[in-house]
């Protein structure tokens, strides 16, 4: 038997195959993980298990783009922080637990990802200044009687690609203002109709560290049905997990 003619067929093969692994490898990226997403939701005036922890969770994890862990129970918020990416408020019921709400505040310094929708958009807390002026950079007191609305982009950016420059809704029209004292918002689009002024509705928030982002709109299904709405959160979580 000779040796040498054996190995040479098959150091080719392996050496063939080395080459195709390496091709198939730089053909095929590495499977990106689930975002890992804290939604807290819970308090009064909306249906928070239909549109937050039914629907929204749905549209979040809709591609394997989020894996998201739903409470309504504030006090279990600590127990599931260390482990998230992004933070997604949905509640006006209180966090009345000091040490939670330190330890959002500091999520937040760690460079953090937050998402704050509609029902967390509100002035919830007097006992809690600090979350309004320095997590929202305002809030809203007031709203329209539930109707139809513009909505209208400002600005190009990555939480608001895809979106329609221009697309109608029923919803609340939150009258947010934003807290001179804050760190401000880049607004990046308004909500109006013929009665009402222009009131910020998609912003960022200017957190020195954090990536903050403000959506006033989700009172009911006609928001969160809305395929603009769902893919303005995707793209929220998005940015603000980078």
């Amino acid at each position: 038997m000779n040796l040498k003619k054996t190995l040479i067929p098959i150091l080719s093969l392996m050496l063939v195959l080395g080459i195709a692994t390496s091709l198939l490898a730089k053909e095929i990226p590495a499977l990106k993980k689930p975002i890992k997403v804290l939604m807290v939701g819970g308090g009064s005036s909306h249906d928070f298990d239909k549109w937050y922890k039914g629907v929204d969770v749905a549209t979040l994890e809709k591609d394997g783009l989020a894996e998201v862990t739903y409470t309504d129970d504030p006090t279990t918020i600590l127990q599931y922080l260390s482990d998230t990416d992004v933070l997604f408020l949905a509640n006006n019921q209180p966090i009345a637990d000091q040490a939670t709400r330190i330890a959002i505040f500091a999520f937040a310094e760690a460079g953090k990802g937050i998402v704050l929708t509609h029902p967390a958009l509100w002035y919830n807390w007097e006992d809690w200044p600090e979350y309004n002026k320095t997590m929202v950079s305002g809030g809203s007191r007031g709203h329209n009687a539930y109707g139809n609305f513009n909505v209208d982009l400002t600005e190009k950016h990555p939480v608001t690609k895809g979106l329609p420059a221009h697309f109608s809704l029923d919803d609340e029209l939150y009258y947010f203002k934003v807290d001179t004292a804050g760190p401000g918002i880049d607004i990046l689009a308004n909500a109006s109709n013929e009665k009402t002024e222009p009131f910020p509705s998609i912003f960022i928030v200017k957190n020195p560290k954090a990536k903050i982002v403000g959506i006033a709109l989700g009172h009911d299904a006609a928001s969160h049905e809305l395929e603009a709405y769902q893919t303005l959160i995707r793209n929220a979580v998005k940015w603000a997990a980078k």
